[in-house]
């Protein structure tokens, strides 16, 4: 590989020049960085990185933990973290948390310990439901960054990246009781542990309370055979005429259970969950959904982690991605 001080031989002058030159300095004259950079251009010359962060103190590299990526969700998070990243000349890590307390400080104290510039964190089930969240306030405290998306902690000061969950269920409700009158309406849920989960079980039950409706919630948490206590459920209350799913299985499993009782949807039952592009294409007859635009949340946290990096002047910010409810099969 050819180095600096070889390309400085070469062109007969110093290797502050060359490296002036092709940092293109003002200090350099326009033919002498012509040169430099044809004479490297032909020696395929790569920068060493390597030296170049141990100069700058800077890894350009960024920690990502996430929870899981057998969760279609974060997977298309960690699509648009990747493409953004690899397009402002930064690398990432990822480490798996697996929802654990323990794996989440591991992942923190193994990357920050110089090997990162900067986090971006959802937080782990057992961290939120154990509210033990000290030791992303401690990273914090050695002035690595920290941006979380998605699941978020509201007494840490950092930057977040989230969709307004509140909103984005109660519209949904509000759209099965004022579009398609429906008036038993069943939540269904594996995460309402979570700070999202909790967030739209307010928005459900406040659209509902709105309507002089009660709420119904089926919460799944911890349930070995999710698909069973879907089907007891609705055959022991066949008057259930709507579902809101708020995460992103359930309310295709919830179709799924309804079409063995005999139910026709929309018609008997209208179904609306969570997902990301191409989840109606999982269900039969496809499923509405609210759609959270993950890409964009990944692609947005990047941009402002690195904002934070670069900016001598940032501040702190919590940026609402925007989302919508796509209607397909599933609802009339």
């Amino acid at each position: 590989m050819t180095t600096l001080k070889e390309l400085a031989k070469l062109l007969n002058i110093s290797v502050s020049t060359v490296s002036k030159a092709l940092n293109d300095s003002h200090e350099i004259s326009e033919n002498t960085k012509r040169r430099v950079n044809e004479l490297a251009e032909k020696l395929n010359y790569k920068p060493n990185r390597i030296a170049q962060q141990l100069k700058n103190n800077k890894t350009k590299t960024i920690g990502v933990i996430l929870p899981t990526v057998t969760n279609p969700f974060f997977a298309e998070v960690l699509h648009g973290i990747e493409k953004t990243a690899t397009e402002n000349d930064y690398d990432i890590i990822v480490c798996l948390s697996n929802e654990s307390l323990d794996k989440e400080k591991r992942s923190l104290e193994l990357l920050s310990n110089g090997s990162v510039d900067g986090f971006l964190i959802t937080v782990a089930r057992e961290s939120q439901v154990k509210e033990k969240t000290d030791h992303i306030a401690e990273v914090l405290n050695t002035k690595i960054p920290v941006l979380m998306f998605d699941r978020v902690v509201n007494e840490i000061s950092c930057d977040k990246v989230i969709v307004n969950d509140f909103q984005l269920v109660y519209d949904a409700t509000q759209y099965l009781i004022k579009r398609e009158r429906r008036k038993n309406i069943l939540l269904v849920s594996n995460i309402e542990e979570l700070s999202v989960g909790k967030l739209r079980i307010r928005g459900y039950r406040k659209a509902l309370e709105e309507a002089g409706l009660e709420s119904n919630i089926l919460k799944l948490d911890n349930v070995k055979d999710v698909d069973k206590t879907i089907y007891e459920y609705l055959k022991g209350h066949p008057e259930t005429d709507g579902i809101i799913s708020i995460d992103h299985i359930t309310g295709i499993i919830a179709i799924n259970m309804a079409k063995n009782l005999n139910k026709a949807i929309p018609k008997d039952l209208s179904v609306i969950g969570f997902g990301y592009e191409h989840t109606n294409l999982l269900s039969s007859p496809k499923i509405s959904i609210v759609h959270q635009n993950a890409y964009n949340i990944g692609e947005m946290s990047v941009k402002l982690l690195i904002d934070n990096l670069t900016n001598e002047n940032h501040e702190l910010q919590t940026i609402v991605v925007p989302s919508e409810l796509k209607l397909s099969e599933s609802t009339q």
